[in-house]
């Protein structure tokens, strides 16, 4: 995929990228296009911390991929710098391609790059793809994860 740019999203990235996460059945029912200014609110925090970065990955002109690294220091593992990778997605008209590894690779590359230890994601337990997806990329589902919707 050597016609992929992936480069620090920028605010004209906005939509395409809330486009990218309400496509998919559960994005669907949590996202809306409608309104960006939530969206807009949080790209400014994401955009003015050093420790985030929000990736796209364009091909001629068009954002055709997306997702959020996170760097998290850490007492644990000797207070070791961890990554943590959110909210990947491929447009629909890029899926099946080969993008969505192309972007993990890279988020891999640059976790090790920033000096992290271990990169971490977490998946809906439903989304069964994308569980098949990270295992073939080497993830290993090592922990259970727990939320509290507030």
């Amino acid at each position: 995929m050597t016609d992929i740019d992936i480069r620090r999203a920028v605010e004209a990235d906005i939509a395409p990228i809330v486009a990218m996460l309400t496509d998919d059945a559960i994005g669907s029912t949590r996202e809306s296009p409608d309104d960006l200014s939530a969206y807009r609110s949080a790209f400014a925090a994401i955009d003015s911390d050093p420790s985030e970065f929000l990736a796209v990955a364009e091909r001629d002109g068009e954002i055709v991929g997306t997702l959020q690294l996170s760097f998290l220091p850490g007492m644990s593992r000797g207070g070791a710098l961890r990554a943590q990778i959110e909210g990947v997605r491929v447009a629909g008209t890029a899926r099946g391609q080969g993008l969505g590894g192309t972007l993990i690779r890279w988020a891999v590359d640059e976790a090790r790059r920033r000096g992290c230890v271990l990169v971490q994601l977490t998946s809906d337990k439903k989304r069964s793809d994308a569980h098949r997806f990270y295992d073939r990329l080497g993830f290993e589902a090592t922990h259970e994860g727990y939320k509290l919707a507030l």
